[in-house]
């Protein structure tokens, strides 16, 4: 199984308009008026504390109220946006260096080459295939012919053992709810197959089907709020109607466990995963070959995270932090499973081992040091033999393929370099390039630079720094400072063409790697958990103090930002250190910590927050810092816009609303403190490009009209 995003008068020019733009904005921002957000009388008791929740009934998705109050919300903070007299050129600028071709490291299933491209502004990427590397490209599936909006985004691709089927799962409006269909590759045609209520789930290929995850079809009207519960694995014969698949696992007992299905490339063994959140997980196997047996559960608790890489002879290779907490391979005998009998097939080392595939008889090991990528080479019996021959400061993924395949495919990026693809051959230790992108984008001009700073408690924490060659440490350059820490995400480097518009404008981007992330294992992300999540918000302030104290950047040109968790990030140091910047841009943020376990899959999130439930020691320490929780009347804050979409199940919107309409009713200051909520869309994955750019266009005029920076086009 595989681990298969100037002259005087143009001075002149410049200073009148800059004159003329801090009138406006005067003007602009004295004639905001927020909408009127109702106000109930709502109160919970946690351990003895009363905590009043007024804006509750934003929570409910489908009332007129709310779709009245998201859509006055929207035509004030657009009336604000329009107003910026720069922001249509950030978008042009942002559309035309959108506009080049991308491409995925191709990767071969039964002889033929499956890839995706887009041509530029596509709104979605198709998928192609070539039967052989300089044949002809061939269209297999053009997602933008099933929305002409480009609302409907392919989330999973699998191609059936003989090369026969693709079976393919949509989203609708970015929410994470799939609809899996099946595509003859060769006539192009779809049959009946329609599987609904499908989440998080991959396409396991067996004979003539697959497995697949799916819910119980949800209560009308909770279809992007409602707790998930009661995952089951099935199994679909293709041709077949879904009432027919047969039941192949689920836990009646215990219905907050989720299930994910894979099989090996033997077919042998069905692999089941079970989890309760988002790190750690059960592992189960089912012979295949003996359907009449139970499943088999090697792993029952859900302390470590334990991944299948592949099945030989009845020994199963799997990834986990089990006494690794920077990972490792180890070798489980499925004739003899028990703990006391697995061995260490690749030790851990200094580096973060992040993925490892099993490709032409090699273990290719894909390791993190200081947040940025090397690959080891390993033999069958897990002997070390060489390093991949690139030496590259960056991030690089891929190597998908089969055991038996001679040539495989990666791609690597950095923060100033868009995705090249290489084709490696696996036994020469041999890459050439295959595919490099063309960019209206001056990489050599940019410098990227890793430093270590310290935070409150005098950990240190690296950084990275990018802007032009020659950039004055004066303090004047804006400067967005990006952050996640949570999940055990890394922060490695990785191309955003969105970016590349506050670089061409002398800015700086600073990325920290603050604890919560993975980049230096399990341990590094504990650090930023639970009773030690403060710690995250330390290591970002530390960052901004940093910047400021270097010359990078100064309070009054400082934007911060941040998606999801990130989202979370930004609106607990806003809160904490409102003084340190000019802007914050929370988008899609878990801002209401007292309530986010009560919606879809929030409860998974509980081994990262812990819950107001748990205790009241815990409750304590997350009332602290939700951002919904700590807004004061009497501090002065920086210029907010809060970014979220009305089909994010995930992070339900409500959490953005109940924030906002807070800090609107509470905060004094003539500071814009405003929401735009995209129509349509989710919590980010297969968003449309042009809503992206829109939304991306958005943000940075606001960053940069607050920070009294006029960009010059």
């Amino acid at each position: 199984m595989k681990n298969t995003g100037l002259g005087i008068s143009l001075v002149l020019s410049a200073l009148l308009f800059v004159s003329c733009n801090n009138e406006k904005k005067s003007k602009m921002d004295f004639d905001l008026k927020y909408p009127e957000s109702r106000k109930d009388d709502v109160t919970d008791n946690y351990f003895g504390t009363d905590v009043a929740d007024p804006y509750r009934w934003l929570e409910d998705d489908n009332s007129d109220e709310t779709a009245e109050w998201v859509k006055k919300q929207n035509e004030l903070t657009f009336k604000y946006l329009e107003n910026i007299p720069y922001r249509t050129q950030i978008k042009d600028r942002l559309q035309k260096i959108w506009d080049y071709p991308k491409m995925s490291a191709p990767v071969k299933k039964s002889d033929r080459y499956y890839y995706y491209r887009n041509d530029g502004l596509q709104n979605q990427s198709v998928l192609y295939y070539k039967e052989t590397l300089k044949g002809e490209e061939k269209e297999l599936l053009d997602p933008n012919l099933l929305d002409k909006d480009g609302g409907i985004s392919l989330s999973t691709t699998s191609v059936s053992d003989d090369g026969k089927y693709l079976g393919y799962a949509i989203s609708r409006a970015g929410s994470d709810w799939q609809e899996i269909f099946i595509r003859d590759i060769e006539t192009l045609k779809d049959l009946d197959d329609h599987l609904e209520w499908v989440k998080f789930s991959g396409i396991a290929w067996y004979k003539d089907g697959f497995f697949y995850t799916r819910y119980p079809e949800p209560d009308k009207g909770q279809e992007l709020s409602g707790v998930n519960s009661n995952s089951k694995i099935y199994y679909h014969q293709v041709g077949t109607k879904q009432s027919e698949d047969k039941l192949i696992y689920e836990d009646s007992a215990n219905p907050d466990v989720g299930f994910s299905a894979g099989v090996t490339e033997s077919k042998k063994y069905l692999i089941i995963s079970a989890s309760e959140s988002t790190s750690g997980n059960a592992l189960y196997v089912k012979n295949l070959e003996n359907p009449q047996m139970p499943v088999k559960k090697i792993v029952e608790e859900f302390d470590d995270d334990f991944q299948v890489v592949d099945e030989i002879n009845d020994k199963l290779y799997v990834y986990t932090n089990y006494n690794a907490p920077r990972y490792k391979i180890i070798e489980i005998d499925l004739k003899k499973p028990v703990v006391s009998g697995w061995k260490d097939f690749i030790p851990e080392e200094e580096g973060v081992l992040q993925m490892v595939s099993f490709i032409g008889g090699r273990f290719i090991a894909n390791y993190m040091k200081d947040a940025y990528s090397v690959v080891k080479i390993y033999d069958e019996k897990g002997k070390y033999l060489h390093d991949l021959d690139m030496d590259i400061i960056g991030t690089i993924s891929g190597f998908n393929g089969d055991r038996d395949d001679e040539v495989t495919f990666y791609t690597v990026t950095s923060f100033t370099t868009p995705a090249t693809i290489y084709q490696y051959n696996i036994k020469k230790n041999k890459s050439v390039l295959y595919e490099k992108s063309k960019i209206d984008f001056k990489t050599d001009d940019y410098v990227t630079k890793q430093v270590f700073y310290k935070s409150a408690d005098g950990t240190d924490i690296p950084m990275f720094i990018v802007h032009k060659n020659g950039i004055a440490l004066d303090g004047n350059n804006p400067t967005l400072l990006y952050g996640y820490g949570g999940f055990n995400i890394s922060l490695t480097p990785y191309f955003s063409i969105s970016r590349c518009i506050w670089l061409e404008q002398g800015g700086v981007i600073a990325i920290p790697n603050i604890r919560g992330g993975g980049e230096y294992g399990e341990e590094w992300h504990k650090a930023g958990t639970l009773m030690n999540k403060q710690n995250v918000f330390d290591d970002f302030i530390s960052a901004a103090e940093y910047l400021i104290d270097q010359g990078y950047t100064s309070p009054k040109r400082l934007a911060i930002q941040g998606g999801s968790n990130g989202g979370l990030l930004i609106g607990a140091v806003t809160n904490q250190r409102p003084d340190l910047f000019a802007v914050a841009l929370p988008a899609v943020g878990v801002m209401d910590m007292l309530r986010y376990h009560r919606f879809t899959i929030g409860r998974y999130w509980a081994t990262d927050y812990g819950t107001s439930d748990d205790s009241k020691e815990m409750f304590e320490y997350i009332y602290k810092y939700s951002p919904l929780h700590n807004i004061k009347a009497d501090t002065e804050y920086p210029a907010v816009l809060v970014t979220t979409a009305d089909h994010d199940d995930r992070v339900v919107p409500a959490h953005s609303f109940k924030y906002i309409a807070t800090l609107q009713n509470t905060y004094k200051g003539k500071k814009p403190v405003l929401i735009r909520i995209e129509i349509q869309a989710g919590h980010g994955a297969g968003k449309p490009t042009m809503k992206m750019i829109d939304e991306i266009a958005d943000m940075y005029a606001f960053a940069f009209y607050n920070m009294d920076f006029t960009p010059v086009y």
